[in-house]
């Protein structure tokens, strides 16, 4: 399978396998920061880019993303407070937006493959 991507403009500083949403103007992009936001895929920018750089986004289709946390092959993933990909747990009757999921187990720090694929998850009251 090979993976779409689409070319933004940072709208701040970026990491690289960070997941990532919409900026504040469109055509911009920043770093996602909780799992309520709206991921729409994953930067590919090897070193990372500033604000105002053309910066590359996966938006559907494999990808490497860095973990933040320990995950559970098969998880649905969303993000952390730094853009890093941990598994989707909303509180009963919450939802939380996704960004993919990992077809492999991995801790913090690590750097895996996931499938990049916009959604959420709610979890039942």
């Amino acid at each position: 399978m090979n993976k779409i991507a689409k070319t933004f403009v940072a709208g701040a500083a970026i990491a690289h396998r960070r997941f990532a949403k919409m900026g504040a103007a469109d055509g911009t992009v920043v770093q996602a920061a909780a799992a309520s936001d709206a991921i729409i895929g994953v930067f590919d920018c090897p070193g990372g880019v500033e604000t105002g750089d053309r910066v590359d986004v996966v938006i559907f289709g494999p990808t490497d993303v860095e973990f933040g946390g320990t995950v559970t092959r098969g998880a649905f993933l969303t993000s952390d407070a730094n853009g890093k990909a941990v598994a989707a747990s909303p509180a009963a009757g919450a939802s939380a937006r996704t960004g993919g999921i990992t077809h492999v187990s991995a801790v913090a720090g690590d750097i895996m493959p996931v499938l990049v694929t916009a959604g959420s998850v709610t979890t039942p009251v």
